[in-house]
Order: structure tokens, then C-alpha cells, then sequence
């Protein structure tokens, strides 16, 4: 299972891209409501999220996806349960996985002591201890993170290669019609 963690104010972007390309590799996505059911994106789509954070079953935990936004990431970062969650993938070796502001979270958590990461342009002094990179997306261990809507599809299709493989991540960017801008 894979789980995308929503609170109000999340990048929609970030999280809609994302649940469409893990949905296309077959993977059993769920959104998950950290504050309530229905949450708002800083541009104000509503999603009726799949399960509260509370119905979250550790024991079958693929990934986690923590998309950024404003305030957003805030609310994921100031949430107890969504820490403990992060801490619990950490320890466990599952797949943690962030874009935007959101690898802040994890930043300010500590868990990116030595690794390269990215995020959202002003948000990298709280990669705490982390090598800064400006690549669309960072793969280091078990942490993925991204810069931001613009680089959704790839942080989706990263996703998909690291938990299937490469070719798969190929089919579904050709069957989207992706094509890198150079």
C-alpha cells in the first residue's frame, strides 16, 4: 500500500500527479485525510481522501508521499501521527518519499544527515545536514524527494522505478506521452 498523506493546504499538483502515475503502475494508492475527510489544496480542489490517518496499517506499508504546498506542509509537519509514521518507514527501511516543501519535514526530523536531497528553492536550510542538489528528483537509500509541481511526473515515475523497475516507469512515461523538455 502506498499512502499519500493530505492536509489543508497540500500542493494538488504534487498529489493528484503522483496517485495518477503510481495508480497507472498498479499499485494500491490511498489518500489519506491527517485533519479530516475532505481536504483543500492551496487552490482550493477538495479531495475526498480514502481513510483517516488513524486507519493507516503499518504492517503493509509500501511508501509514503508527503506532498508540499502552503500550509500544507506545515500542517503534515505539525501533526504527531505523521511524524510517528515517517519515524516508523525510517527505522523500517520503507520508502519515504516528499516533494516541494515537504522534505523539509523530513529534514528537520534529521533523516537526511548524509544523503542528497532536494525540495522547493528557499526551503533547503532545513535539509538538515543533507547534500543540497537542484536535480528534479534525488534518490538516496530509501528517501525520494522532489522540487516541486513541475517535477511531479518525474518524482512519480521515480517511484514507480524503484518499487517495479525501470521499464515499467518507461511504459507508463510513454503512455502519458511524457517526454523530457531539454
Amino acid at each position: 500500500m502506498i499512502y499519500i498523506f493530505l492536509c489543508d493546504g497540500y500542493e494538488s499538483t504534487e498529489a493528484v500527479t503522483t496517485a495518477g502515475i503510481l495508480r497507472r503502475a498498479k499499485f494500491d494508492v490511498r489518500f489519506v485525510g491527517v485533519e479530516s475527510k475532505v481536504v483543500r489544496s492551496m487552490f482550493g480542489l477538495k479531495i475526498e481522501t480514502d481513510i483517516s490517518i488513524d486507519e493507516v496499517d503499518k504492517s503493509n506499508i509500501e511508501a509514503i508521499v508527503l506532498p508540499g504546498g502552503m500550509p500544507g506542509t506545515t500542517n503534515l509537519e505539525s501533526n504527531d501521527k505523521v511524524r510517528e509514521i515517517i519515524n516508523f518507514c525510517f527505522k523500517n527501511r520503507v520508502l519515504i518519499c516528499a516533494i516541494c516543501a515537504a522534505p523539509s519535514i523530513i529534514g528537520k526530523m534529521g533523516l537526511l544527515s548524509g544523503k542528497v536531497a532536494c525540495c522547493y528553492p528557499g526551503f533547503e536550510k532545513f535539509l538538515v545536514n543533507a547534500s543540497i542538489s537542484y536535480d528534479n528528483v534525488c534518490v538516496d537509500d530509501k528517501i525520494v524527494t522532489s522540487r516541486g509541481p513541475g517535477t511531479a511526473i518525474d518524482f512519480g515515475l521515480s517511484i514507480v522505478s524503484i518499487l517495479k523497475n525501470k521499464r515499467a516507469a518507461s511504459l507508463i512515461s510513454d503512455g502519458v506521452q511524457y517526454k523530457k523538455y531539454s
